[in-house]
């Protein structure tokens, strides 16, 4: 099935969708309300930060943000990718491999040419193109890997 890739601000009516995952998948001590803070700042086409969806026949089946800092250790680092949920019943199907390149595609276009990222992975994103920089923390004391990734310039 092909996957469109759009700004959430387009299809707001999926924002408490968006906010469950993210709650669910990344909470870890936050509470929703928080989530749903980063979603509705994140409804906008231009400016960070910025959420997408991916639509599969106009079902929600992925998100991913662009916002100006993910990891408060390292907020010298700007923009980041952060948020990357796919739904359960989409994995293993490349649609982190689609989503990945939109935010790295639409970067470029926006004239970020460096973008960075942390995960409490290694071996996923270098598949990708992301160089992994070292470690970070993470509040409050959980390690995590930073990456970065410097497209074309054309």
């Amino acid at each position: 099935m092909p996957v469109d890739i759009a700004f959430l601000a387009d299809c707001p009516w999926h924002k408490e969708l968006v906010t469950d995952w993210l709650w669910q998948a990344f909470g870890d001590g936050a509470g929703r309300e928080f989530y749903a803070a980063i979603v509705e700042n994140g409804l906008r086409r231009q400016g960070l930060p910025i959420t997408f969806i991916a639509l599969e026949q106009g079902r929600p089946v992925g998100t991913v943000g662009l916002w100006r800092s993910d990891l408060l250790s390292r907020q010298d680092l700007t923009p980041w990718l952060a948020a990357l949920y796919i739904d359960e019943a989409h994995r293993g199907k490349g649609l982190g491999r689609q989503l990945l390149e939109f935010v790295t595609t639409f970067s470029r276009r926006a004239g970020f040419h460096r973008l960075y990222l942390y995960a409490a992975f290694t071996g996923y994103y270098e598949r990708f193109g992301w160089l992994y920089l070292g470690e970070g923390v993470e509040y409050p004391r959980k390690r995590v890997y930073l990456y970065s990734y410097q497209g074309s310039r054309s």
